[in-house]
């Protein structure tokens, strides 16, 4: 005998049994069988619990309907509703294995507790009772049924608590390290606040085309050296309409412009523009309006921050390896 027969010679309650047999019996008036409907299946088996073709379908639901909602071609839906349909399936094993661990360490969620959970998040979203119950009809759910999520959420939390959190410690070494790993985020950056004045060259210019834009443009740069501003100079390249154009184009970090730009902007002030550049498009003229400098950090004013960063880290890894185990040592059994 199979694991999975053997764990339906076991079922005692006649719907659990029905069910594991593929169907709910409908029954008459009478108590005589008229004839058997299929309305639910099982789906998976994890060690002494059931996860059905219903508990499925609800929880892909909604995801379900964005897909479809995208309109992808038909074998891309399909593949897609495959994937999704298996991680959510994964997704209600581990909340089983989760379940059965609650049970296990006689794990408890008070009533008094689901009530200070329900209250903090009616506060934290300004929400009064009505409206949280308006909020939950809409969604067709049932103030008892929130309740259940909540306590559901509350067991489970305390039980990663328990079997995941508790254990993770986060030395002075571990921050070093990740400091020193991600010298880059706390160094400090340059932002720099940028307009252009270019003229574009087509595709294929001839060497006659490229020294007349250039020309223009030195002409240009000609009288921003003999004092002209630069947001005038955009201001009347812009009214003139011709082929010299002008722009503010905002604020940018080092790493986000070309690497010619990049040259020529490190070497710049606030104030300074530059001298004629060729450029893949045309030639421009850079200046910089402004730049906004962000000190580099110390390793004592990001440890906090650090340390939150880690701790999730380690958590999420922490917590997977930990479901890993507990999928090992569990017998879990999917129904094609």
């Amino acid at each position: 005998m199979t694991a999975f027969s053997s764990y339906l010679a076991k079922a005692r309650h006649w719907r659990l049994l029905l069910i594991c047999l593929g169907g709910i019996l409908v029954t008459g008036p009478a108590g005589h069988a008229q004839k058997s409907v299929i309305v639910d299946r099982i789906v998976a088996v994890v060690n002494s619990d059931i996860i059905t073709l219903f508990d499925l379908e609800r929880a892909l639901q909604p995801y379900a309907k964005n897909i479809k909602a995208l309109r992808y071609p038909a074998e891309k839906e399909r593949q897609m509703l495959f994937q999704v349909r298996k991680d959510i399936l994964d997704r209600l094993i581990d909340a089983k294995l989760a379940d059965q661990e609650i049970k296990r360490n006689q794990i408890s969620v008070s009533e008094g507790e689901i009530d200070g959970t329900i209250e903090r998040l009616k506060e934290a979203r300004s929400l009064t009772d009505e409206q949280l119950r308006e909020g939950l009809s809409r969604q067709g759910i049932t103030m008892e049924e929130y309740r259940k999520e909540i306590k559901e959420q509350l067991l489970r939390s305390k039980l990663i608590n328990r079997e995941v959190k508790s254990k993770i410690v986060i030395t002075k070494e571990d921050i070093k390290a990740y400091y020193d790993s991600h010298r880059e985020k706390y160094a400090g950056e340059k932002k720099y606040h940028l307009w252009n004045i270019f003229v574009k060259l087509p595709a294929g210019a001839t060497a006659v085309g490229k020294k007349a834009a250039y020309n223009q443009m030195q002409s240009i740069y000609d009288r921003l050296a003999k004092g002209t501003s630069f947001e005038t100079m955009v201001q009347e390249v812009t009214e003139a309409g011709g082929a010299v154009h002008g722009t503010d184009l905002g604020l940018f970090r080092p790493h986000e412009l070309s690497q010619r730009l990049q040259t020529a902007v490190k070497k710049m002030k606030t104030g300074d523009f530059s001298r004629v550049l060729e450029t893949d498009f045309g030639y421009q003229i850079i200046y910089v309006q402004d730049i906004q400098e962000t000190p580099a950090r110390s390793i004592d004013e990001v440890k906090p921050e650090i340390h939150q960063l880690l701790y999730n880290e380690f958590v999420n890894n922490k917590y997977q390896k930990w479901l890993e185990a507990l999928r090992r040592q569990a017998l879990i059994k999917i129904v094609q």
